[in-house]
């Protein structure tokens, strides 16, 4: 049943793609001419309108998306500055205690 409901869909899909062809091979008077002319500037219109609100949506993406990307370098080097800062913390503790431990050695001999 899956295969006779495809095969159906493409044939009305084909016998639609028949009718366009055939409405516009029997264009014969200047009226239907400029209907079919009307009709065809009015969807270039419109597809122009959806072309520029797609390239406003694009441009205003890509904006976010740089501003994003700076956001993420600004928080990967704050990110590397604590880092750095936490290291040598570290080893200055490490430091310190070593010095204490040596001075305890010292003391005890």
């Amino acid at each position: 049943s899956a295969q006779i409901a495809d095969l159906q869909q493409k044939l009305l899909d084909a016998d639609n793609g028949d009718r366009a062809k055939q409405r516009w091979d029997s264009i014969a008077t200047i009226l239907e001419a400029k209907c079919a002319l009307k009709y065809l500037l009015g969807e270039l219109v419109s597809s122009k309108v959806q072309e520029s609100k797609l390239q406003s949506s694009l441009a205003q993406s890509q904006a976010s998306c740089s501003d994003v990307q700076k956001m993420l370098m600004e928080e990967r080097n704050h990110t590397a500055e604590l880092e750095t800062a936490f290291q040598n913390q570290i080893l200055v503790q490490e430091q310190q205690h070593q010095e204490k431990v040596n001075r305890s050695s010292r003391k005890s001999w």
